[in-house]
């Protein structure tokens, strides 16, 4: 079967593509000399995130237990979570991951730290942490500086805890308009984690893990001494907010979603089988024009969004696309596209080569 004789609406990947993403990522951070520990929220798939490893990277970045929970039944050994563990139930489901596989948790306050320390002595385990830095985001995260080295101090004295050492996440990256952007703010997340590492080292305090990163800075962040690891996430897929940020190519783009026309209203405008159910609403933290990019036609614009339909502005008046004509389409942010789709069918050369379920997907306690 050919991808265009599936039915629509449906999420594809280029296995072509996407391994040659994977591919490149790991050839850059084994140039730089950082280790590579890609986030897994992109595509929540155990099969994809084995790939990277076997490619090089040294584990695997999860926002949330669910997700780590997920790679670890299917074999994943090294796992960083860059989320705060609050409650009972999480500490508790933490402390039995910890059995099961290598876990690094992360922290931003003191409370957190004191839970997991008492539940870590309880259970008769030593668990490894990492410091989160707010670097201008304004997410999770203490401030830099002398307030991450006062939290180094508290968790080194804390039982059954060892600190590792410090990971942050520029994400108002996603916010700029050019390479020259993206290269000041990666200089500033490294220079301010670097710095901090400094900081801690010099009370005398060992600090392996600096871990910074995302798709548009890993790049960029690999050639500055004192990174240890770089956590992009989207580059293995890629998606048109990578592309209007100059970022990616169209041809970098690995997951695209099949749709087809189902009305021509009128000779500008026409309906497809796609709406926000398989789309996502998603324009980026930098709102882009548009709900997707339409492969090879310029003529076209996306404009809106129904929860199943999407409404198509055509720029001069055609008769093309006609009903029943396929489309596809580079979703703007594709990590949540994937988590609208129970599965990705991939293909290679056109061909349906293999489904591969989305064992993560919904994964948000």
């Amino acid at each position: 079967m050919t991808k265009h004789e599936l039915d629509t609406p449906v999420a594809i990947v280029d296995l072509d593509i996407m391994e040659r993403n994977i591919q490149k990522m790991a050839e850059y951070a084994k140039s730089a000399g950082v280790n590579l520990r890609p986030h897994i929220k992109t595509h929540k798939i155990p099969a994809i995130a084995h790939k990277q490893i076997e490619a090089g990277a040294i584990g695997i970045t999860v926002a949330k237990l669910g997700e780590a929970e997920v790679m670890a039944s299917a074999g994943i050994r090294n796992i960083l979570i860059v989320y705060p563990i609050v409650g009972e139930v999480k500490v508790k489901r933490l402390i039995d991951l910890t059995r099961e596989t290598s876990v690094i948790a992360s922290v931003d306050s003191a409370q957190v730290a004191q839970n997991l320390s008492k539940a870590a002595q309880k259970s008769g385990i030593s668990l490894d942490v990492v410091i989160i830095v707010d670097l201008g985001f304004e997410s999770c995260g203490i401030s830099p500086g002398m307030e991450t080295v006062k939290m180094a101090k508290r968790i080194s004295k804390l039982n059954n805890l060892r600190f590792k050492g410090i990971m942050g996440y520029a994400g108002q990256v996603y916010k700029v308009k050019n390479q020259g952007e993206i290269r000041k703010v990666a200089h500033q997340e490294a220079s301010i984690m670097v710095q901090t590492a400094q900081s801690i080292i010099s009370e005398g305090i060992p600090v392996k893990i600096v871990s910074v990163g995302s798709t548009p800075t890993a790049r960029i962040l690999g050639n500055f001494a004192g990174v240890t690891e770089i956590r992009p996430g989207t580059y293995v897929f890629n998606d048109n907010v990578e592309i209007d940020m100059g970022v990616a190519e169209t041809d970098d783009c690995a997951v695209k979603i099949l749709s087809t026309v189902i009305s021509r209203p009128t000779s500008t405008r026409a309906v497809i089988d796609a709406g926000s159910k398989i789309l996502s609403s998603d324009r980026g933290l930098k709102p882009i024009r548009g709900f997707g990019r339409v492969i090879n036609d310029p003529n076209v614009e996306i404009n809106s969004l129904q929860e199943e339909h999407g409404t198509i502005n055509l720029k001069k008046p055609s008769e093309k696309p006609r009903v029943g004509d396929k489309i596809e389409i580079i979703p703007n942010h594709v990590c949540a596209v994937v988590n609208l789709v129970d599965k990705l069918i991939a293909i290679r050369k056109d061909k349906v080569e293999i489904a591969l379920p989305v064992a993560a997907r919904g994964k948000v306690t």
